[in-house]
């Protein structure tokens, strides 16, 4: 955990004014850069010393095989990892013949800046060698959003007191040395110099290596392109082996004279196209960035960032350091999904392996409804990606006896990869997320198109997956058993509420789906008979309620279940999964992460508001947020229920989960699905957001702790934005036709130029309702001393 406040805050920047080694691995977390497709780990340019090295292309990965203590039928038998491919970001320096180390000499200073605005990371440093000679270091690095195979560095040598002989090596580097993987040993090898050479070259400014993967069988090139400027007497020479490309640059600095060099990097990978197919288009990309130039580049960076911010900017005033958290967020999710095209967004981005790279349901729960009403092409791109598994989703169905698509609980390429199946196999909920993130995609931006030629299909498959998985009882009502909800400390239940109220949604999205596209839906075998199954399986839905305690289950039974002991369990016993056996879990009533709750928050309709408020004050006390998705949750349903200080400290945790480390893994990656529940927890929280179907509303409050939350989204061709102030909401329409909104329980007519302001009601007092002992939001902040 950070313990201590690394980064200076900052509204528009992540400032890092010293160098930790300590922290060497969080800090290559939080100042990764990426696109969606290229993502670089923030390492030092020297390459050394480092906590995990890191490049990666989305999607790219090597396969071994999954370990079982005993075999079952359905099983999956291959697990697939991402894997760190050419490293283009090193230079190494020598100062008379010293390597530039942080770790030897004298550093004087070290400054790192991750501009949110302009998508670069800056970094600065004074350095004295052994020997005595100081010479001051600048380096500019991005990952382009505009061309989406490129990277770039400019690295700036400079002389400071005596006249000093440096030398650059800018390398391209495959197979780097990794820190030691624990767990599975076949896993550990498989990351172990991964690729197999096939190709290098080194001819003057431009260097080339390519390798391919041993059981995947992918290709991977990269190829960079150098301008070089210093004094006259500067001289450069290259060479190649099958892992290291190698250009070196010489050069005598007088104090004050300036060795200066520009890197462009170029990536590219592929299945099925050949070795001079590849290697072509690595080539040709590097020749677009060379003729767009360093500062082309930049300019280009900069007005694709201004056109974000203005879609999705939020301001929070009254707490500084969640006004920083949310735009690093923003930003974050969008370097996560902007330019995967039709690749998955991974749980940690491509900022670490965590997770070994896979994409969960986080994606289309909280990554995939930030963007869509903010940078909704890359919805439609991450969605057809899921277009272009149904065929792996169509063979797992089938080998589990089942019609439609299942699909995977975790993935790289589309096949399912946990061995675990409790909570692999039985999570089908992952079907009515995606189907979710469809409608959600549709209705807001009314690309009927996309829904023709992508979502329908999604939607009919998924549909399909829950009528041959659940069944009618003799009273006619709907039940789907069997199943693993969200909440991963109850697993293979029956009737978990957010699964039939999600597949409930699923199916009746399918029948008004088919009704649009009758076309469409007949080609994919939708008649109007099986178009009404959907319908009555949808209406019968059963949503489990007890009774006596007037609260609904999260699943049939659960509150019959044996309380977790709480107060026997120490603070590192968390999370309870690492210390505790699942059989002892999974019969007790103990929560992991919001899934009653995010039930209440995702089908609303579906409950009153004293059943909103009696749920959540049952199960606050249950749950233990040993998931990053549960905060944020938490925050929006705390909210609404009028708990408004309880959903800032929530708000707090989600936003500084990785600023902070809170779960002591943003080593590994960022937890991209907590940053963008961030904005959820704000906008749809204390802004009180809801958009169903044809209607968008705001019930909006704030916290005393804050005195005015703004925001921008985009819906129905429109761009929106939202001012709330203690006491009053201003509703702004920026461009677009009229449009209706709902402010609580009144309908405002909102045109271009006419702001509508209207009071926020003050909030019902409740009793603040209790968290598990130990477990309260902010605690462990406070136990390391940052509050």
């Amino acid at each position: 955990m950070i313990t201590e406040s690394c980064f200076a805050v900052d509204p528009w920047a992540l400032k890092e004014t010293f160098l930790n080694l300590d922290l060497l691995p969080q800090s290559e977390s939080v100042f990764a850069l990426s696109n969606g497709h290229v993502g670089w780990r923030g390492n030092l340019d020297e390459g050394d010393p480092h906590g995990l090295p890191g490049s990666y292309l989305n999607g790219f990965h090597e396969l071994h095989p999954l370990p079982y203590a005993e075999g079952g039928y359905g099983y999956p038998e291959s697990g697939q990892t991402a894997i760190n491919v050419t490293n283009g970001k090193i230079l190494r320096l020598l100062v008379d013949d010293e390597p530039f180390d942080v770790r030897y000499g004298r550093l004087g200073s070290h400054e790192r800046v991750l501009d949110l605005r302009a998508g670069l990371l800056h970094r600065s440093c004074t350095w004295t060698s052994p020997a005595g000679r100081t010479v001051r270091v600048r380096s500019t690095r991005m990952v382009s959003f505009t061309q989406r195979s490129t990277a770039a560095i400019a690295y700036e040598v400079e002389a400071v007191d005596t006249p000093v002989r440096v030398v650059v090596q800018s390398e391209l580097v495959a197979n780097e040395q990794l820190p030691s993987v624990a767990g599975d040993p076949r896993t550990a090898a498989v990351l172990e110099s991964p690729l197999d050479a096939e190709e290098n070259h080194a001819v003057g400014n431009r260097l080339l290596l390519m390798h391919c993967t041993r059981n995947s069988n992918l290709r991977v090139a990269a190829a960079a392109e150098h301008t070089v400027q210093g004094p006259g007497q500067t001289e450069t020479s290259s060479e190649s082996s099958d892992d290291v490309a190698r250009l070196t640059v010489t050069s005598l600095l007088i104090p004050g004279e300036k060795l200066r060099i520009d890197k462009l990097v170029a990536y590219g990978w592929s299945r099925i196209r050949s070795l001079p197919a590849v290697q072509d288009q690595v080539q040709a990309a590097l020749a677009a960035a060379g003729s767009t130039g360093w500062q082309g580049l930049v300019d280009e960076q900069r007005h694709y960032l201004d056109e974000f911010w203005a879609r999705s900017d939020v301001e929070v005033d009254g707490d500084e350091e969640v006004q920083q958290a949310v735009r690093f967020g923003l930003f974050h999710v969008l370097q996560a999904g902007a330019r995967a095209e039709q690749r998955a967004i991974p749980a940690k981005g491509l900022t670490g392996t965590g997770y070994d790279g896979h994409s969960f349901w986080d994606t289309e729960t909280f990554v995939l409804p930030l963007l869509t009403y903010t940078w909704p092409g890359a919805v439609a791109e991450a969605l057809r990606w899921r277009q272009s598994t149904l065929p792996a989703a169509r063979d797992r169905a089938r080998q589990l006896g089942l019609r439609g698509a299942t699909f995977p609980w975790r993935t790289i390429d589309g096949s399912e990869c946990t061995a675990y199946w409790p909570a692999g196999t039985a999570a089908f909920h992952v079907n009515a997320d995606i189907a979710d993130a469809v409608i959600r995609y549709v209705s807001a931006s009314g690309d009927q198109d996309f829904e023709r030629t992508s979502g329908l299909e999604l939607l009919v498959e998924t549909a399909r997956l829950w009528m041959s998985l659940g069944h009618h009882d003799h009273r006619g009502i709907f039940h789907i058993d069997g199943v693993t909800g969200p909440d991963e400390y109850s697993a293979v239940t029956d009737d978990n509420a957010y699964t039939n109220l999600m597949a409930a949604r699923n199916m009746r999205g399918a029948a008004d789906s088919a009704e649009r596209h009758r076309d469409e839906a007949a080609a994919l075998g939708v008649d109007d008979e099986e178009a009404a199954t959907w319908r009555d399986a949808a209406q019968a839905m059963h949503l489990p309620y007890n009774d006596e305690l007037q609260v609904h289950e999260q699943h049939a039974g659960f509150t019959g279940h044996q309380l977790w002991d709480f107060a026997a369990t120490r603070p590192d016993q968390y999370p309870l999964l690492l210390h505790f056996p699942y059989f002892d879990i999974y019969r007790k009533q103990v929560v992991k992460q919001a899934d009653l709750v995010l039930a209440m928050y995702m089908c609303g309709q579906y409950f009153d508001a004293d059943q909103k408020a009696r749920n959540f004050a049952y199960y606050e006390p249950l749950t233990v947020r040993d998931s990053s998705l549960s905060a944020c949750c938490q925050a929006v349903m705390a909210a609404e229920v009028c708990h408004e200080r309880l959903a800032y400290d929530y708000v707090v945790e989600a936003a500084l989960m990785d600023l902070d480390d809170l779960e002591n893994n943003t080593r590994d990656g960022l937890h991209i699905a907590s940053l963008a529940g961030t904005w959820m927890a704000l906008v749809c929280g204390f802004g009180g957001m809801r958009h169903n179907g044809d209607t968008l509303s705001f019930m909006p409050r704030l916290p005393e702790k804050l005195s005015r939350l703004t925001f921008h989204m985009g819906i129905w061709g429109r761009r929106l934005r939202v001012e709330i102030k203690t006491g009053i909401a201003t509703y702004t329409l920026l461009a677009g036709s009229t449009m209706t909104v709902r402010h609580h329980d009144e309908a405002l007519t909102l045109t271009v130029g006419s702001p509508v302001s209207r009071p926020v009601p003050g909030s019902a007092l409740r009793p603040a309702p209790e968290q598990p002992q130990g477990r309260r939001p902010g605690q462990l902040r406070l136990q390391n001393g940052r509050e």
